[in-house]
């Protein structure tokens, strides 16, 4: 499963992830990338790259804002806070979605095309967290507990996924739509 997220997340306090400055765009109305991962505090931009105008929004608890509809980049990033996944939509293109995976851990990584994550840890105890946007349900923390000799351990975690939502018209009225609201009122 590609794009999985695998978090560990230290069962002891330690030191807190550092902030990124990161950028998720809007690139022939979809956001790219679709899903992206940041530290708790981390600043996302939001660019806008389409000829179209986007009013981009969450009402996500970890983060609810909103971007009034514009074209170009708003002046200001906004600041990632709290833990949680953060799901993003646009008011004027509703096919569009997204996704800000906020973690308050640094031990972290999304899955490759072949399903596969790999996050170094040093020794500890931990507990591992999935998701995936697919997820179905929740899956269950595990507790990993490392010791400096267990450095080469390997997990795997197998997930099940439900469908994909059904699509939100096709393309053809995806392009009606768009040619509606470009047209100039007098």
């Amino acid at each position: 499963m590609q794009g999985a997220v695998l978090s560990a997340h230290p069962t002891q306090p330690g030191a807190p992830p550092q902030p990124v400055e990161a950028v998720l765009d809007q690139i022939q109305s979809q956001f790219v990338p679709h899903q992206l991962v940041v530290p708790v505090g981390s600043r996302v931009r939001f660019p806008n790259s389409d000829v179209t105008r986007h009013q981009v929004y969450s009402f996500s608890a970890a983060k609810r804002f909103e971007l009034p509809l514009y074209s170009g980049t708003p002046p200001e990033p906004i600041v990632f806070d709290s833990p949680g996944v953060v799901t993003l939509g646009c008011n004027i293109h509703d096919w569009m979605t997204g996704y800000i995976v906020v973690l308050d851990t640094r031990y972290f990584a999304e899955s490759d095309t072949n399903g596969l994550a790999r996050v170094e840890l040093p020794a500890g105890e931990y507990a591992l967290r999935v998701w995936h946007e697919r997820l179905s349900g929740s899956v269950a923390p595990e507790h990993l507990i490392l010791s400096a000799e267990d450095s080469t351990e390997h997990r795997s975690f197998d997930v099940e996924l439900r469908p994909p939502p059904p699509p939100r018209g096709d393309e053809r009225m995806r392009a009606l739509q768009e040619r509606f609201r470009n047209l100039k009122h007098d």
